[in-house]
């Protein structure tokens, strides 16, 4: 989506996908939600300390850089902190689609919405 005006924000977002986005595939510097965190085994621990730092559903991610070898590690922001991530580790974050996206975003400001009132 680019925003209306000369000096308006340009705001890339992901095209539409059949299948999954994983963290460990977007581009640089694209916007992506996060619809779940998958976990390999019961009681994944990488799994279960990414959710710790904040890759639940609704929030905004984007990877910002990469290594140069491999491009790994990744570079990740959730919301204003940032991590460093092997792909292995990334591709457990899966990405909404646009539609799920906006319907996360909607949900995730109602709960705020509602724990402030």
């Amino acid at each position: 989506m680019i925003a209306a005006g000369p000096h308006a924000p340009i705001m890339r977002t992901i095209p539409k996908w059949i299948r999954p986005v994983r963290l460990s595939e977007l581009p640089r510097r694209v916007r992506g939600v996060v619809e779940r965190v998958e976990a390999r085994s019961e009681n994944d621990p990488i799994a279960r300390r990414l959710r710790e730092l904040g890759f639940v559903a609704g929030e905004d991610v984007q990877v910002t850089a990469a290594g140069p070898f491999g491009a790994e590690p990744l570079l990740v922001q959730v919301g204003y902190t940032r991590f460093a991530l092997r792909r292995d580790e990334a591709a457990r974050v899966v990405l909404a689609s646009p539609g799920e996206a906006a319907d996360a975003a909607g949900a995730a400001e109602r709960r705020a919405g509602g724990a402030a009132a």
